[in-house]
């Protein structure tokens, strides 16, 4: 019986890489697997081979009517909140799961604001066949109508796209066009259903390899923002030393004692980093929507 289950098992095996093998998904993922399975994956996706860098490259993304320049606070913002019941919704993957928790802790009851958590932990914007973002976030505003998004992806995203058919490798000509691509679909998704949109940028990562990886998503989703003239707030500055480098420990103000600001993994926050990060948002947020204004001012 023992021998039977045993080659049963041996020929399912089989069958299942003999199907990868005939796939170009699965030959990918036979080469440089990525498991997505909860927290503990998060920030671990591995690069499609180089082998595949020569695919074809999409169309670039195209900007919105707005002219780049400099980005007021977006339009209705102040009109949302003076009925004291803005609601902000927090997206991303786990960094986003902390961001949300600082800004809860931040402005949540704050002159009626609803901070919400949508964010999930390892998503992002290149594995739309583990979870489409598009649609969970189409779905999610569907059932829980916003205010303000709040955007903060990347840590999953040093991997390949698939898109129309082709894959293409992180950091290529094609990967760049793909992933602006998405980011110009999500806040359309967003800002056609009257939602103000923000985007956070991924702080200083403490290995160089993938820091290099984090600030190439920077440079695209930056860029982006500032073509579609969407609010982006960096938090690079903000999580670095004096010589510009990473730091574990930061002081929480200008000549205090520093303090642990980053999780053992060199990626994450503390939650003292998490509120570090939080800040420059929160007031961004407040000025924005005439909180910081007394209530005869709003």
């Amino acid at each position: 019986m023992r021998a039977w289950i045993n080659g049963l098992t041996a020929a399912l095996l089989v069958g299942v890489v003999i199907g990868l093998m005939l796939t170009p998904d699965g030959r990918a993922w036979l080469r440089h697997p990525t498991l997505l399975l909860g927290g503990g994956a998060n920030a671990s996706a591995s690069p499609v081979p180089e082998a595949m860098s020569g695919v074809e490259a999409v169309a670039p993304a195209t900007a919105s009517a707005a002219a780049p320049g400099p980005v007021g606070a977006p339009a209705g913002l102040r009109a949302a909140a003076a009925d004291g019941t803005l609601r902000i919704g927090v997206f991303g993957d786990s960094m986003a799961d902390g961001l949300w928790t600082a800004l809860y802790r931040d402005l949540d009851g704050e002159g009626g604001v609803e901070v919400i958590e949508f964010s999930e932990v390892s998503t992002g914007l290149s594995r739309y066949d583990y979870v489409d973002i598009q649609a969970k976030t189409a779905g999610q505003i569907t059932a829980q109508p916003i205010d303000v998004a709040i955007i903060l992806f990347g840590t999953n995203d040093a991997q390949g796209i698939e898109l129309d058919g082709a894959v293409h490798a992180f950091g290529t000509p094609g990967w760049r066009a793909a992933y602006a691509r998405r980011v110009d679909d999500l806040v359309s998704l967003l800002r056609g259903r009257g939602t103000a949109v923000y985007w956070v940028g991924l702080p200083k990562m403490k290995r160089e390899s993938f820091d290099e990886k984090m600030r190439l998503i920077n440079e695209v989703v930056g860029g982006r923002m500032r073509a579609l003239n969407v609010p982006w707030i960096e938090t690079t500055s903000v999580t670095v030393g004096a010589d510009g480098g990473y730091e574990a420990y930061l002081p929480e103000v200008p000549g205090g004692r520093p303090r642990l600001m980053r999780a053992h993994d060199g990626i994450h926050m503390t939650m003292a980093g998490y509120l570090r990060i939080a800040a420059p948002l929160a007031d961004r947020l407040r000025a924005d929507a005439g909180l910081d204004q007394p209530a005869s001012g709003r």
